[in-house]
């Protein structure tokens, strides 16, 4: 895409909008010629992935924050984020891209789904704007929509895929029937799983698509019940509580089911029967790891009402190495610093902050930032070349367990 001179003079609705927040940026005097570096998200606020929004708006406004606490981007405060909802909603997302975009943001975070990001890509890569989602895994994705304004700090399903494998794999499992909601990313990371459970000798005797908005699941639990394999591998949001409850009222344990990121929710067991969550004890998953300790526990004080934490910590990273690449191209204009995205994070000096690697890279020296989300690395299509992965289950009563972490390749 062309380049553009200089970053574009800030619209009335930009005006405006920056004195509705109280956003106005606030320079130390000696700051660069660039305009405050302007973040801007599309999250599920509402809609059936409502879910997934609280913990990546929370996210994305603690690295705002820490990006502030350590003096701004190029020594100018960061001013307060712009909202977006994507509802789970093609229309709805693009509108809410859109918007963004008339308001002069450098840098959208999201979307949260996969699908949700074709819907709004191009309006925002289209108009020079950097994109990062810290949620989007579908493989295709970087390729389906190649440009060089895109990038995410979640890993590719195909990093993901392996991982699943090879848990059940060493759970003793010989056959499996794999399920998944017929989108972007359940096709991406069945499709993934699949190969890497041929891979580990495991035989796939079932995997089909179903719509995610069908009023049951009638049929596929049936499907599956009828497969009679040592296990179920569903690829699944919310709509997964439903088949879960079908499979165990077929006679499918728990101990039998594996999901991924889309199902990692601490309150599953009592979506699943409020009155025995522990129903679904021994139930088990994997997903993009939520995050270093410390990480959490400093996200945890800064909004005290946060439950969930999936992606977080990728939401996290995709603020910290925009604002990286600013400090290093020493400008906060996308035309100039989407070059820097990739660089910041590979071959360089190791850093873990983001004041720590600004002072490096002032200093003259190049960095490696390693992110709370795990090893980065962004490729030349803006996909991590690393990734730590969790595994997760339920035990003592429906109680949300990280088991362990994997860090691929």
């Amino acid at each position: 895409m062309p380049g553009m001179p200089g970053k574009k003079p800030l619209s009335l609705a930009a005006a405006a909008a920056a004195i509705t927040l109280g956003a106005a940026a606030c320079g130390n005097g000696d700051g660069a010629d660039s305009e405050a570096l302007q973040f801007g998200y599309v999250f599920p606020e509402t809609g059936d992935l409502s879910h997934l929004g609280p913990p990546q708006v929370s996210a994305a406004k603690f690295a705002l924050h820490t990006i502030n606490e350590a003096g701004g981007v190029l020594d100018q405060e960061v001013p307060a984020i712009l909202t977006g909802d994507e509802a789970n909603d093609a229309a709805q997302a693009n509108d809410a891209a859109q918007r963004l975009i008339d308001n002069d943001v450098d840098v959208v975070l999201g979307a949260a789904s996969s699908s949700m990001t074709l819907a709004i890509i191009d309006t925002v890569t289209g108009a020079d704007t950097v994109q990062c989602s810290g949620s989007n895994t579908a493989p295709g994705l970087t390729e389906e929509k190649p440009t060089e304004y895109y990038y995410r700090t979640a890993p590719s399903d195909l990093l993901q895929g392996p991982v699943l494998a090879q848990k059940v794999a060493s759970d003793g499992h010989q056959n499996v029937a794999i399920a998944y909601r017929a989108d972007d990313y359940g096709e991406g990371l069945a499709n993934a799983a699949a190969q890497a459970m041929k891979d580990n000798g495991i035989e796939v005797k079932y995997k089909e698509g179903y719509d995610p908005n069908a009023p049951n699941f009638d049929s596929v639990v049936t499907e599956i019940a009828n497969q009679e394999t040592d296990a179920v591998i569903m690829v699944s949001f919310e709509e997964g509580v439903q088949i879960i409850t079908g499979l165990l009222e077929s006679g499918v344990d728990a101990d039998q089911m594996y999901g991924t990121d889309g199902l990692n929710d601490e309150t599953l067991g009592s979506s699943v029967d409020s009155d025995n969550p522990g129903i679904i004890d021994g139930f088990q998953g994997t997903a993009p790891d939520v995050g270093e300790a410390g990480f959490v526990k400093d996200l945890q004080a800064f909004d005290e009402d946060l439950e969930l934490l999936q992606f977080s910590s990728q939401v996290y990273d995709c603020a910290i190495v925009a604002a990286l690449a600013a400090e290093q191209a020493e400008s906060t204009d996308p035309t100039v610093f989407v070059k820097e995205l990739a660089p910041v994070t590979q071959d360089g000096e190791k850093c873990t902050t983001f004041a720590q690697c600004r002072d490096l890279i002032r200093e003259g020296k190049d960095i490696d930032y390693e992110g709370v989300s795990g090893p980065i690395n962004l490729d030349e299509k803006g996909d991590v070349s690393q990734a730590t992965f969790q595994v997760y289950g339920f035990e003592d009563g429906g109680k949300h367990v990280r088991q362990e972490s994997i860090t691929v390749p």
